[in-house]
């Protein structure tokens, strides 16, 4: 009669986790920064701006030591697209507040996230929709097309900004049906 191996027990204060913890920490911060400017002045926009980015990077770093390391763990399968949700969500919400950003953008992008949100956990039991390459392309698309509003970017350059948050749009609004389908196809299969 053979043994089997015990199951690696992952401790909870693991790098991974540290990092997506440091994620939420920092949309306080990014708040903070942007409501005490007002998204006016070069400083403090670049100072946004650079939080966002940092807190943005640790969403890839943090997935890539848990897969590295094997630290997956149940605490970072849902805190971290909580943390991601919460800084590209905040981020677009101030952005529009601040009326650098047309509202019905924010709107139809969050609709995607917390849609996609609600799809997974709706065939949860039936199997797991994976992140796709057209989503970690969504979200560096949407990763830069907010650092690009947040950055003091000069004219003629800052017409950029539109064109960007318009390609991270469609390729929102295309991986969110995509995603709806993957959803609709597993409930059906099962």
């Amino acid at each position: 009669m053979t043994e089997e191996p015990a199951a690696k027990v992952v401790s909870l204060y693991n790098p991974a986790n540290v990092l997506t913890v440091v994620r939420i920490v920092l949309v306080p911060v990014f708040v903070a920064i942007v409501v005490a400017s007002g998204l006016e002045g070069t400083g403090p926009r670049i100072a946004a701006c650079l939080v966002f980015c940092l807190a943005s990077a640790t969403d890839f770093v943090d997935g890539w030591i848990a897969r590295k390391w094997s630290l997956v763990t149940s605490f970072g399968k849902i805190a971290d697209p909580i943390a991601d949700k919460a800084l590209t969500g905040t981020a677009l919400i101030l952005l529009s507040a601040y009326d650098r950003l047309p509202w019905w953008v924010t709107i139809v992008i969050l609709a995607r996230e917390w849609g996609v949100t609600a799809l997974r956990f709706w065939v949860i039991r039936y199997g797991v929709i994976a992140a796709s390459r057209g989503g970690k392309l969504k979200t560096v698309l949407q990763i830069a097309a907010i650092a690009w509003y947040l950055w003091p970017v000069p004219d003629p350059l800052d017409a950029v900004g539109p064109w960007l948050m318009g390609a991270a749009l469609l390729v929102t609004v295309v991986t969110g049906a995509d995603y709806l389908f993957q959803a609709l196809r597993l409930r059906r299969d099962h």
